[in-house]
């Protein structure tokens, strides 16, 4: 499957549909994205047209790339939860909040989340796009002015564009850059309302900016601050509770359940007031079905088993942390350049996007599963590797991503 004979099928197109197909047409084989079903772990049927997607056939690989930080989308506790909240209430929920779409599930979600975050209140969302789009809109308007870390999610860029706001970007995690806009834009007006964004763990850069230094520094300028914490949330900060934990001046934190956490959905957390506003004013939240139950029964079974880790001693995001710190250490010493950050997102710089490619099929026939990542993902010039360590990789992975990967 894919792209239609451009020659043979242009002439039969409604004119739009011709534009299409040329501008699909003009995108670089080399760059161009497809659908795999790597099925790690276990054996795959494909259908039809997802053979024809297919490469190659799908073989067992080791996963160094999803985002399942801590093993939890197949943990017995999640699933055994899932699945007694799928016998109670069934599949998806068959309406908005705002409808009938409410459930007790959500409900206790909600206020487990707020109660383990330290905030006032939570709100659900079916998804992480959803959240922030959300987020930004309730802040910021066509008066206000964004201020975003130049390498902030797609979905924040969307809700600043929902919102109509002019944007700034400052240079990654600078927070000099960052005050000197905010010192300027204060000068100009002493009432303007100022948003920043930013996120805990960017997730193709592996860094994090100081967040209590980045807390400080809004308070300061009056600034509304929305965290994502989407990718630290479970694997960074106090009991996997993110960089924002016992951070009050933060507006809002966002967080994904799809992540650590192994379910699905996300969430907004933050003041009553601001979460009032949400739930009154969001078409993000209105006009959409909630989220399934039953990921909302995995995602409160996930955030339950953390706390029970962190009461019996045990720290689930520092032992990944330490693991991370050893990988970048051993990596580096192989001769490439070392991963930057300190948690489990790994990005191997490698430049070019075909050199990127050459060696995720390298690592592939090696039976490690680890994707190229490429503009525009990230900046033209910065194709990469990104490795994502979880919690439950066997002993010997580390040794085996060095042989694989080779001499730089």
């Amino acid at each position: 499957m894919g792209l239609p004979n451009r020659q043979d099928s242009e002439a039969a197109l409604q004119p739009w549909q011709q534009a299409l197909l040329r501008a699909a047409t003009a995108v670089p084989v080399a760059s161009r994205r497809r659908l795999r079903s790597f099925c790690p772990g276990q054996s795959c049927q494909l259908t039809p047209q997802e053979t024809d997607l297919q490469e190659e056939p799908a073989a067992a690989l080791l996963d160094l790339s999803s985002n399942d930080y801590l093993g939890l989308s197949g943990h017995p506790a999640i699933l055994a939860a899932a699945q007694q909240e799928l016998s109670c209430s069934g599949l998806g929920a068959g309406a908005s909040r705002l409808v009938s779409g409410t459930r007790a599930v959500h409900v206790r979600l909600e206020s487990a989340l707020a109660a383990w975050l330290g905030r006032e209140r939570a709100l659900l969302f079916p998804s992480g796009f959803q959240a922030n789009i959300a987020a930004v809109s309730a802040l910021a308007d066509r008066h206000s002015l964004v201020l975003a870390d130049r390498l902030i999610h797609h979905s924040l860029l969307a809700g600043v564009r929902c919102s109509g706001a002019p944007l700034q970007r400052f240079a990654h995690n600078d927070l000099a850059d960052l005050e000197r806009r905010l010192n300027t834009a204060r000068g100009a007006s002493a009432q303007q309302r100022l948003v920043v964004l930013s996120e805990s763990l960017f997730s193709m850069e592996g860094t994090s900016p100081d967040a209590q230094a980045l807390v400080a520094l809004c308070e300061r300028y009056g600034a509304a601050l929305v965290l994502d914490e989407a990718h630290a949330l479970g694997v960074m900060g106090s009991g996997g509770r993110g960089l924002g934990y016992g951070q009050p001046g933060i507006a809002l934190i966002s967080g994904t359940f799809g992540k650590a956490l192994g379910s699905g959905g996300a969430f907004l957390a933050g003041d009553a007031t601001t979460i009032e506003w949400l739930l009154q004013s969001s078409g993000a939240f209105r006009y959409t079905t909630a989220l399934a139950p039953v990921l909302a029964a995995g995602a409160a079974a996930a955030i339950h088993w953390l706390q029970q880790q962190q009461s019996s001693g045990q720290d689930p995001a520092l032992l990944l942390q330490q693991r991370a710190a050893r990988w970048r250490q051993a990596i580096a010493a192989a001769g490439w350049p070392r991963p930057a950050g300190n948690g489990p997102v790994l990005p191997l710089l490698v430049g070019s996007e075909q050199r990127a490619l050459e060696l995720q099929q390298r690592l592939e026939r090696q039976g490690l599963l680890c994707v190229a990542i490429r503009p525009p993902t990230v900046p033209q010039g910065s194709a990469r590797l990104r490795i994502v360590l979880r919690h439950d990789l066997p002993a010997g992975s580390l040794s085996r991503l060095l042989g694989a990967l080779g001499v730089p």
